[in-house]
């Protein structure tokens, strides 16, 4: 019997294997790898292409600097790079690609083909590595940049490639990973062709809302807020979605940090907080941000496939997210209209506007990617026949750009014109506001220039209350109600940790918690506004609720969980107030910065306009 107990050392092959599995977890994995080196190699233009799920075939090519047929070797050595020199430079990385593994993994389980040239030779050089072993290393006639091909991935690891999905599924996976990469740089122009078809193409002309819109589609690129915030030298730009947008999961939560696609449980949380109140509850928001950070504040070296990063000033990073999206959401009038005509006919002048940009089309799935990414569909219907692409295809993007030139400008739709129409949501409007009635013992009409609004109570009240504690707790104007006889509650450790942390902040706002001995406290008083709500549950509900919060200023924190508990006071639904009750009520609402949800998300207000109805009773027709 084999002694385990001996030290021996791992041949060559065994580990470049071990370390590919680090690196190589599925055909997309490589393709992430390769153009994120054709973008530090400084291409204008990439193209890439899979076939069976990239399980077969892969390639990406791009017009970048190029490698010489010298240095071809080192670059499918381990840990070789051209990105790093010394130890401090990991400090400072700027660099997408920087950990010298990529290629080594790549060819470690693929059969792998190399057409590389740069601009000041005349030949190029031709390289072919299967299984770590060189083939062939010889000059070849090729363009500038360099072609990657990655064939018969897993051929030699059996039991790696038994664990992939199906080809779809994998080709999804790569979808995704492209269209992420191709939002994060919209200087470059990307081409993704995958199954024989073309998935997308971005025009490179430096425009996020111009790629979102080529790789998502009108319908998405119509219904985006603008994000744009700078606070104790962090940037924050992109964009959110507007509530039709929201997500049953974190799919389309995209974060990127100094243009590297990450996932983040910090960026995560800060904007899921900063909507609370903008999004139904067990929601999530539609965010495409990029936060602009100094590179020594980050250290992208925690994770082997460079999807996570850390960050060394957790809560300055916290704030800066959180306050771009709030800051965001104030800026809108956020009021659904009701449509009574179904869809909506585009006029003649729009219709000349809008390109031939085939719409996303939403399909249930039921794989996600690691870190809940969604997948896209696997067929996205075109209007150009099926054409396999050249190994080497001079004019390779000019069959798009021709396509660019015939179309009109795709952003001309979204510039939204003014009006002068003084808002609903106004001081000056209020004058002109005329109350109709009440129905259902729930909603409230209101009519104003040529639009009738109705109006939730619960949650018109819902949200005045909330803004009310709010206030009332910044100003510090709150005092303390005493509880006869305290309450005395058992916590968890993870719990005392978090009471700890937050004591001074629990007692600035009217809560008197006292120990009492092992892990119990005697809960003596609350805030005196909130003393209908129930006590016990009004402390463990903030708590718990601080306990999935890193980063955040703890008084904010504290202020908006009890503001949310305070609603429980809140006007009801099938109840019957009168009108003088139901103006102040509205008139209160709309002075408020941000009317159009209440805390938890729901619809204060819908609009239904003249010309809607006009369209119902026919008294305009559609011609």
């Amino acid at each position: 019997m084999e002694d385990n107990r001996k030290i021996r050392l791992l041949s060559k092959e065994t580990i470049d294997k071990i370390a590919a599995g680090e690196v190589v977890e599925r055909p997309a994995s490589v393709v992430k790898e390769l153009v994120e080196n054709s973008i530090d190699s400084g291409a204008k233009n990439i193209t890439v292409e899979w076939k069976d799920g990239g399980i077969s075939y892969i390639r990406v090519t791009d017009d970048g600097c190029g490698i010489e047929k010298s240095e071809l070797r080192n670059a499918f050595l381990r840990h070789s790079t051209s990105k790093l020199v010394t130890v401090e430079d990991l400090s400072s990385i700027s660099t997408l690609g920087f950990r010298g593994e990529a290629l080594s993994s790549i060819a470690a389980v693929s059969k792998t083909e190399v057409f590389s040239k740069t601009r000041d030779i005349i030949l190029g050089a031709h390289y072919i590595v299967e299984g770590s072993e060189e083939i062939i290393c010889e000059d070849s006639a090729c363009p500038d940049g360099t072609s990657v091909f990655v064939r018969q991935l897993f051929y030699n690891t059996p039991a790696r490639r038994k664990f992939l999905k199906s080809p779809m599924t994998e080709g999804n996976y790569i979808n995704e990973i492209v269209s992420r990469i191709a939002l994060s740089h919209p200087e470059i122009s990307f081409s993704l062709k995958g199954g024989g078809t073309d998935r997308f193409f971005t025009s490179g002309n430096g425009s996020l809302l111009d790629a979102i819109y080529r790789i998502e589609g009108r319908s998405v690129a119509a219904d985006l807020i603008e994000i744009s915030h700078r606070e104790n030298e962090v940037g924050c730009f992109g964009f959110l979605g507007r509530e039709p947008l929201e997500r049953a999961n974190r799919a389309k939560e995209l974060f990127f940090v100094n243009k590297r696609s990450i996932s983040s449980k910090l960026l995560s949380k800060a904007a899921e907080d900063a909507c609370q109140g903008y999004l139904m509850l067990h929601r999530y928001p539609y965010i495409i941000l990029f936060i602009d950070i100094d590179e020594a504040l980050v250290d992208v070296n925690v994770h082997p496939r460079k999807a996570e990063v850390r960050f060394s000033e957790e809560e300055r990073v916290y704030n800066a997210v959180y306050s771009a999206v709030r800051e965001a959401i104030r800026s809108i009038e956020d009021i659904s209209p009701i449509r009574l005509s179904g869809i909506e006919e585009a006029s003649p002048d729009k219709v000349k506007e809008l390109p031939l940009q085939p719409e996303r089309e939403e399909r249930p799935h039921s794989e996600v990617m690691p870190g809940e990414q969604e997948v896209l569909p696997e067929k996205i219907p075109v209007n150009i026949p099926e054409k396999t692409p050249e190994v080497f295809e001079e004019k390779r993007f000019t069959e798009y750009k021709e396509r660019l030139e015939t179309m009109e400008k795709p952003l001309s739709f979204l510039e939204s014109e003014k009006n002068g129409q003084i808002s609903f949501v106004s001081v000056e409007a209020k004058k002109s506001h005329r109350i109709i009635g009440q129905i259902f013992k729930t909603y409230w009409i209101v009519e104003y220039d040529n639009d009738v609004y109705l109006l939730d109570q619960h949650a018109a009240h819902e949200k005045v209350l909330y803004e009310r504690t709010i206030k009332l707790l910044e100003k510090r104007e709150v005092f303390s109600q005493n509880l006869n006889p305290p309450i005395v509650i058992s916590l968890s450790p993870a719990e005392e940790d978090i009471l700890l942390k937050y004591q001074e902040a629990f007692e600035r706002i009217g809560f008197l918690i006292e120990p009492f001995g092992g892990a119990e406290v005697r809960l003596c008083a609350v805030p005196s506004n909130m003393f209908e709500v129930d006590p016990k549950e009004l402390f463990m509900s903030t708590l718990s609720g601080l306990s999935e919060t890193e980063g955040k200023a703890l008084d904010e924190t504290v202020l908006i969980r009890v503001a949310t508990m305070s609603c429980k006071a809140a006007i009801k639904g099938n109840t019957i107030i009168s009108e003088t009750e139901a103006r102040a009520l509205i008139d209160e609402l709309l002075l408020l910065d941000n009317p159009y949800h209440c805390p938890h998300g729901r619809p204060v207000m819908i609009k239904l306009s003249k010309e809607e109805l006009d369209k119902r009773f026919n008294r305009i027709v559609n011609i």
